[in-house]
């Protein structure tokens, strides 16, 4: 099942009001951003101040790719216009993001000697076993075990289960917010849930 930016989008809607209008400016700033060094003024300034650096995009990603089930493919686009969609007018919310994105980054170069991105899958995967981030409570003043729940693992479940693509592992064709009708509802099976844990 290959998540999109569409995908991402509709988990935002998800979310509320507070992410009302961020479709179109969210794919402008994303490529803005991408082309700007930051040094040029006006809107590019305003674009980049929004978009997390590459390396929490990095690292949100690699989480992804061992957090989602396995059929789930389409990481890099939906996370990245998800945190964002996310982090829009959110100021406090991208810092803590980014910290603990960055000291999850650090533990991996500490433990394993490369950053969490670069690692195997299978080991970027034991390390959030041995930090011991299934069982914790999520919390965004917490320790880092916390703030990784928190910021990352929950973040990511609630996008890839708020979205229409998501939705369908667990047998909800039109996850909130997002549109289908009662026909939709009559197709939707638990065939697809649980097979990749």
């Amino acid at each position: 099942m290959e998540l999109t930016r569409r995908d991402a989008l509709a988990a935002l809607a998800a979310l509320g009001g507070s992410t009302a209008g961020c479709t179109a400016p969210t794919a402008d700033r994303l490529e803005h951003s991408e082309e700007s060094d930051g040094s040029a003024g006006g809107d590019t300034d305003d674009a980049v101040a929004v978009r997390p650096d590459e390396g929490t995009l990095a690292t949100m990603t690699a989480a992804a790719e061992v957090v989602f089930p396995s059929s789930v493919t389409g990481h890099r686009e939906f996370v990245e216009a998800y945190v964002v969609g996310r982090v829009e007018d959110r100021e406090v919310y991208r810092t803590g993001l980014v910290q603990t994105a960055a000291a999850l980054d650090a533990t991996a170069r500490d433990w394993h000697g490369d950053g969490f991105a670069a690692l195997d899958p299978v080991v970027r995967d034991r390390l959030l076993r041995n930090l011991g981030v299934d069982g914790a409570e999520g919390d965004p003043d917490g320790t880092l075990t916390d703030r990784v729940r928190h910021y990352v693992v929950e973040e990511l479940l609630f996008a890839l289960y708020a979205s229409p693509t998501g939705g369908k592992l667990v047998g909800i064709e039109n996850p909130v917010g997002h549109p289908g009708g009662t026909a939709s509802y009559r197709q939707a099976t638990m065939s697809e849930s649980g097979e990749n844990g």
